[in-house]
C-alpha cells in the first residue's frame, strides 16, 4: 500500500518510456493544416499583404488576413491583471489581435494563416504571400526602450510604458538610507530566456455548431486557456472544450490562450473543417513566450551592526511588444519575496513595464520568484564584499528567527512556518563549506579559478496571500474499492498521478492501481484553476482532502453499525474507523459492508499561501584561459513541507536546478540591439544544458509542514530555479573575486567571462 512520505515510481514512466505518450501533435485525423505566416522584421508599418498566389496554389483551402478578421470580428487579447498606469490612471492596453493589422512588432508577429490539406502545401503557400511594409525604428533592451528618443513600440502611446508599481514605505526605506552606516548599490541584469519545452506547441481545432469549439493542446491551465480564447472568439468559456492530455513540457510557457490558438479555432468555424498546427523549432524560439527581461537598481542599507535596515529596488521589466493574458504577472506579482528570509525592516519596490520590440513575456519557472531571490542575495554577496563580512555571517546575522514565525514581510508575505538557520547549517554542511578552501588551492595548482556560492531562496506557493485560488476535485469510490479522481490541475510533468493516487492510499486505503485519475478536459472537469506557481498539492490537495472527508462522513454511520459504538465514539486515523474497545473496520469494509458509492465533491482554496524555502551552495570551476564556467557540485537543503512521494520531489528540485544552471552560465534570447533581429532561433544560438554540464545534485529535505492546508505540503515544483540563478552567480564571481571582479551578469558564458578577465588584466 502506498504511504505519504514514501518514494514511489511515477506511473506516468511507463507509458512515456515505451513511446505512448499522448500529446496533441501525435493526434490523428486532423483535416487542414495550419502554417503561420509571420513578420521577419522586428519594427515595420504594414501595407499589404498579397495572398493572391498563394489562394490559387495546389491543395491551398483558405489564406486567412487581417481583411478576414476584422470581418469575422475577433477580438482582442485580455490581460489578466492590471497594474497602474505610467501616470497613475489605467494601464497601458493597446489593442492586440491575433494577427498583425497596421505594424509589425516584432520578428515572429503573426501577419496570415495558410490552411492546406497538406503541411507541404501550407508551407509552400505561405511562402508566396508577400509583405509590403515601411521598415521602422525598433528598441529590444527595455532601458533603452524608457529613453526620450527611444522608438515608440506604439506610436499612439506617450512613451513605451506599460505600467508603473511602486509597492511599500517609500519615506521609510529614505529615512533607513539617510541613517545607514554602509551603503551598497548595483545593477543587475536578468536576462530574457525561454522555456523550450521538448514538445513544440501544437494542437488540433475543432468547431461544431451544435457544441461549439473543442481545442486539443499542451496546456498545464484548460480553463484558462479557454477564459483566455473566449473573448477573441466572442463567445463564453463554455462554448470552447479543451483537452490537454500529455503536454510535453510546460514550465509555465503553456499556461495562457496563445493567439495561434484562437486562429486555429477561427480557422475551423470558417472552413467547417479541424485544423492541426505544430510549431517548428524555430517558430518556438520566437513565438513561444519569453521570459525574465529586467534590469535590477538594487540598493541595500546596513547599520553599523551590519543588520539590513532597508532594501530600495527599482525593476525596468521588458514586456515584449504585444501583450499575452499572464505578461502583466511575473514583474510584479511576487516582488514581495525581496524580502528572502532576511529580516527587513523597510523595502520599496518600484517597477516599470516597458514595451520593446520582442515576442511577450510570460511566467516561467518561478515566475518573479528567482528575479526576487538573485537580487536579495547577489546585493548580500556584494555587501559582504565591500564590508569585509563574511558572506554566511552577514546573512545568519540578518535571518529571521524560528521563534519569530508566522513573520509579516514589508510588501505582504507572511511566513507561517520554517526554521532558516537550521536549513543553513544542514547545506553548509552537506557542501562542506568548511573544506572548500583546500579544493579551491588544487584548483589553482591546476590553473582553475574555483568559486562557491550560496543562496537562500523564499518562494511564495499556492497563493495569492489572503485568498489561495480555489482548486477543484471530485471522488467517486464504488463499494468494489475502486476510486475515480477528477481533479482541476493538469499535469506537465510533474507526477500528479502518482502524488494524487499516493495520498488517496494512504488516507483511505485504496489500492493504487485501482484508482483512476481524470484531468485536463474542461468537459470532463467541471471547474479547475489549472497548475502553476507550485500550487497542485497545495490546492488540490486541499479539494481532495475535503472531498475525502466527504467519503469519509458518509461511510461512518455504516463503520458505527459494523462495530456496534456511536458515530461520535469512531475515530478514523490509518485508513480505518477505530473503536474506543480497540476493534477497527477499515474505510473499504464499510463500504463493502454498506453497498455505499460515495460521489463528492469540493471547490476550495487552501487557508492560506505557503513559503517553501530551502538553501542553495553551488560549486564552479573557470577556466580562465577560455572563460569556461563548469558547475562542479550543487547541495540543495529545501523546506517543502511534508514531503508526499521524496522521489519526485527530489526530481522537481533538481531539474528546477538545471534549468536555473542554464540560466546563469548559457542561455539567453538574444537580438540585434539596432534592427531587433531575434539572433538565437536555433539550438545553434540557444545554448541548453547538456548531461555533462550538470553535476550530480544532492536534494536533502528539512521539512516543517504548515498548518495552510490539511497535507502540511508547501509546493515543490519550482523551488530549484528560485535559488539557483543566485547560488551559481554568486559562485561564479567568487571564483574571479580574486582578479578584481565583484559582478558580472548573466549569462556567464565563456565569452563574456573570459573578456572580464582580460579587462580586469588591463
Amino acid at each position: 500500500m502506498w504511504k505519504i512520505g514514501r518514494s514511489q515510481v511515477r506511473v506516468e514512466d511507463d507509458r512515456f518510456l515505451k513511446g505512448e505518450g499522448a500529446y496533441a501533435a501525435d493526434r490523428p485525423g486532423a483535416e487542414l493544416q495550419m502554417v503561420v505566416v509571420r513578420s521577419p522584421v522586428a519594427a515595420a508599418r504594414l501595407t499589404e499583404v498579397d495572398a493572391g498566389d498563394a489562394r490559387e496554389m495546389p491543395g491551398v483551402v483558405a489564406v486567412l488576413t487581417a481583411r478576414e478578421q476584422a470581418e469575422d470580428g475577433l477580438g482582442a487579447v485580455v490581460p489578466r491583471l492590471s497594474h497602474p498606469g505610467p501616470d497613475g490612471g489605467d494601464m497601458a492596453v493597446p489593442d492586440v489581435r491575433p494577427l498583425a493589422t497596421d505594424l509589425l512588432q516584432y520578428v515572429g508577429h503573426p501577419v496570415a494563416v495558410v490552411l492546406a490539406e497538406t503541411r507541404a502545401a501550407a508551407e509552400d503557400a505561405a511562402e508566396a504571400v508577400l509583405l509590403e511594409y515601411e521598415d521602422r525604428a525598433a528598441v529590444v533592451d527595455p532601458l533603452a526602450a524608457l529613453a526620450e528618443d527611444a522608438p515608440r513600440v506604439w506610436p499612439d502611446l506617450p512613451d513605451n510604458r506599460c505600467f508603473h508599481v511602486e509597492k511599500g514605505d517609500g519615506a521609510a526605506v529614505a529615512r533607513a538610507f539617510a541613517e545607514a552606516a554602509h551603503v551598497t548599490r548595483a545593477r543587475m541584469r536578468i536576462n530574457r530566456v525561454t522555456a523550450v519545452a521538448l514538445e513544440p506547441r501544437a494542437l488540433v481545432a475543432e468547431h461544431d455548431a451544435t457544441t461549439g469549439y473543442r481545442l486539443e493542446v499542451g496546456s498545464q491551465t484548460p480553463h484558462r486557456v479557454a477564459s483566455d480564447l473566449a473573448p477573441i472568439l466572442g463567445v463564453t468559456p463554455g462554448d470552447i472544450r479543451v483537452v490537454a492530455r500529455d503536454t510535453g513540457g510546460s514550465f509555465g510557457m503553456k499556461n495562457a490562450g496563445y493567439v495561434e490558438y484562437a486562429l486555429a479555432l477561427w480557422a475551423a468555424r470558417r472552413t467547417g473543417r479541424s485544423v492541426a498546427w505544430q510549431a517548428t523549432r524555430t517558430e518556438s524560439f520566437m513565438s513561444d513566450a519569453h521570459a525574465r527581461d529586467q534590469w535590477a537598481d538594487v540598493a541595500l542599507a546596513l547599520d553599523a551592526d551590519f543588520r539590513i535596515l532597508a532594501l530600495d529596488v527599482h525593476v525596468t521589466a521588458g514586456l515584449g511588444a504585444c501583450m499575452g493574458p499572464a505578461t502583466t504577472h511575473p514583474p510584479v506579482a511576487n516582488l514581495a519575496g525581496l524580502a528572502g528570509v532576511y529580516g527587513t525592516p523597510a523595502i520599496r519596490a518600484v517597477v516599470d513595464g516597458v514595451f520593446t520590440n520582442c515576442q511577450h513575456v510570460a511566467p516561467y519557472r518561478g515566475a518573479g520568484r528567482p528575479e526576487a531571490t538573485y537580487m536579495i542575495e547577489r546585493i548580500l554577496d556584494i555587501a559582504a564584499a565591500e564590508t569585509g563580512q563574511g558572506r554566511v555571517a552577514l546573512r545568519r546575522r540578518n535571518l529571521i528567527p524560528a521563534d519569530d514565525l508566522p513573520h509579516a514581510t514589508p510588501l505582504g508575505w507572511v511566513y507561517d512556518s520554517g526554521d532558516f538557520e537550521g536549513v543553513l547549517d544542514e547545506a553548509l554542511a552537506a557542501a562542506d563549506w568548511d573544506g572548500f578552501a583546500a579544493r579551491r588551492a588544487e584548483a589553482e595548482v591546476a590553473g582553475q579559478l574555483r568559486g562557491i556560492g550560496l543562496s537562500l531562496p523564499i518562494e511564495i506557493a499556492g497563493g495569492p496571500v489572503k485568498a489561495p485560488h480555489k482548486e477543484y476535485a471530485e471522488l467517486s469510490v464504488g463499494a468494489q474499492g475502486s476510486a475515480r479522481l477528477v481533479v482541476g490541475t493538469c499535469s506537465s510533468g510533474q507526477g500528479h498521478e502518482t502524488a494524487f493516487r499516493q495520498v488517496v492510499c494512504d488516507r483511505l486505503g485504496i489500492e493504487a492501481a485501482a484508482i483512476e485519475v481524470v484531468a485536463g478536459d474542461t468537459g470532463a472537469v467541471a471547474k479547475g484553476t489549472g497548475t502553476f506557481g507550485s500550487r497542485s498539492l497545495t490546492a488540490a490537495g486541499t479539494a481532495l482532502w475535503q472531498a475525502m472527508d466527504d467519503a469519509i462522513a458518509r461511510t461512518r454511520p455504516v463503520a458505527a453499525e459494523m462495530l456496534g459504538v456511536g458515530e461520535a465514539a469512531l475515530v478514523f486515523e490509518g485508513a480505518a474507523f477505530h473503536a474506543p474497545d480497540g476493534r477497527s473496520a477499515s474505510f473499504l469494509e464499510a463500504m463493502a459492508h454498506g453497498k455505499v458509492r460515495v460521489e463528492t465533491q469540493a471547490h476550495v482554496g487552501a487557508d492560506g499561501a505557503t513559503f517553501p524555502n530551502g538553501c542553495h551552495v553551488c560549486e564552479v570551476a573557470v577556466d580562465p584561459e577560455t572563460g569556461r564556467v563548469r558547475v562542479e557540485r550543487y547541495t540543495v537543503v529545501d523546506d517543502v513541507g511534508t514531503v508526499v512521494n521524496p522521489l519526485l520531489v527530489k526530481g522537481q528540485i533538481a531539474g528546477g536546478v538545471a534549468q536555473g544552471i542554464g540560466q546563469a552560465v548559457m542561455e539567453d534570447v538574444s537580438f540585434d540591439a539596432e534592427t531587433g533581429q531575434l539572433l538565437s532561433a536555433s539550438f545553434m544560438d540557444y545554448a541548453l544544458p547538456r548531461f555533462d554540464d550538470i553535476p550530480g545534485i544532492a536534494v536533502l529535505s528539512h521539512p516543517v509542514p504548515t498548518a495552510a492546508n490539511p497535507l502540511g505540503a508547501k509546493g515543490a515544483g519550482e523551488a530549484g530555479t528560485v535559488g539557483a540563478l543566485a547560488a551559481c552567480i554568486n559562485a561564479v564571481v567568487d571564483a574571479l573575486s580574486g582578479r578584481g571582479i565583484a559582478h558580472m551578469d548573466m549569462p556567464a558564458t565563456p565569452a563574456r567571462v573570459w573578456a572580464r578577465l582580460r579587462e580586469a588584466e588591463q
